[in-house]
């Protein structure tokens, strides 16, 4: 069995200074945004927002500054991530480009890629969005179906993408497809490609409402769309190995442990003044998770700033995460009296409406606890 260690984050000076910065600015921009549209953050779209975050330098911050980043370490960036997504900040309109897109360019794009789409994301004009899920797949991302033929200095592509948050606001999708072989094939002869939403024919978005009654996801549709050779990302066959490294950004952070803060914050000011043992018990308990959960992300943090690969790191933070973010509404039910209603003039209440409806979702983005737990199994050598 592999011996699995977290690397003890150090104190940056530079990172602390920053959350000075960031929390006055969120004070100020957020002042009038209610509850329970700070508990929308994750899917709160607002390009003037992610605009004024590309203004000040905080998108695209561990980039070089070449394709417009800022050179700066990632504990920076994460405090950044942290602060906005524990202030209910709209991210939604850079968030996927700034955490996984860009970074995946950098990695495995080439020139003109870079040079055409980084500068944008961080500027916060750019929106990405991701092309990985299909119907009838699941989470098993290697039986993907949608297929990229070779043809004239190109490709001719077909298939479909599920669940595909924000693509009907985004600007550019990075397609994980087949480019040779079958379903049978799994891993191998899959490929990436950068699609420009705006720029190619026979793509249609439909929408898919979520319980919440929300517009956030898309059923996305390719009918021989044609994509230039020059949309190839990396190599071709080597989609897996590069969809594996995005993931490890998606899983990692600390968007994997903080979308259900909202309701934490409404429920201590809901219990304000309360003697139960129960409820201290409670908060003291969700307190320790979330000080843990923040230890590990930041050690993935400091792997990250390494260099290093926390692939199998960030499956645990991510379903470790997960449990906790899904546990909340439970918990917060149990210590008050009250069902949730969207409507509802109580922050609280309407608050706990917004997360039990989108809780669900928590554990399947990013990848199902079954995903998680056999990357993590094997990490460990189990499996």
């Amino acid at each position: 069995m592999t011996t699995l260690r977290f690397p003890t984050p150090q104190v940056h000076e530079a990172a602390e200074t920053l959350r000075s910065e960031v929390r006055a600015f969120l004070s100020e921009t957020l002042a009038d945004r209610a509850p329970v549209r700070r508990a929308d953050s994750w899917n709160g779209f607002d390009r003037d927002f992610s605009r004024k975050l590309g203004q000040r330098g905080w998108l695209g911050m561990t980039w070089p500054k070449q394709y417009g980043g800022h050179e700066r370490s990632a504990f920076e960036r994460y405090v950044v991530v942290e602060e906005t997504l524990a202030a209910g900040a709209p991210v939604a309109a850079h968030w996927i480009a700034d955490r996984q897109s860009g970074p995946s360019l950098l990695k495995y794009g080439t020139e003109e890629q870079k040079q055409t789409v980084l500068p944008g994301i961080a500027a916060g004009e750019t929106v990405f969005c991701i092309g990985m899920s299909e119907p009838d797949s699941g989470s098993d991302l290697a039986a993907t179906r949608t297929r990229a033929i070779p043809e004239n200095g190109g490709w001719r592509v077909t298939g479909t993408k599920l669940w595909t948050t924000g693509a009907h606001h985004a600007d550019y999708m990075i397609l994980f497809c087949r480019t040779s072989g079958g379903p049978a094939d799994r891993q191998a002869g899959t490929s990436q490609l950068l699609v420009d939403l705006k720029a190619t024919d026979g793509i249609t978005i439909r929408p898919i409402i979520d319980l919440a009654g929300q517009h956030h996801f898309n059923e996305v549709h390719f009918e021989d769309a044609f994509l230039p050779g020059s949309a190839l990302i990396g190599t071709e066959g080597a989609g897996w190995e590069q969809v594996m490294s995005e993931l490890a950004f998606e899983r990692s952070g600390p968007e994997r442990f903080l979308s259900s803060m909202q309701l934490l914050i409404e429920l201590i000011g809901a219990l304000q003044g309360s003697s139960s043992e129960a409820a201290e018990l409670a908060l003291g308990r969700l307190t320790a998770h979330l000080v843990t959960l923040r230890r590990l992300s930041r050690g993935v943090a400091a792997m990250l700033e390494a260099g290093a690969n926390p692939g199998t790191h960030a499956a645990i933070v991510k379903d470790l995460g997960a449990t906790f973010e899904q546990d909340l509404p439970d918990i917060a039910r149990n210590l008050i009296d009250a069902e949730p209603d969207a409507a509802s003039t109580s922050d609280f209440v309407a608050v706990l409406a917004n997360i039990t409806l989108n809780a669900p979702s928590f554990s399947l983005r990013g990848g199902t606890r079954e995903i998680l737990r056999g990357i993590i199994a094997r990490g460990l050598g189990l499996r």
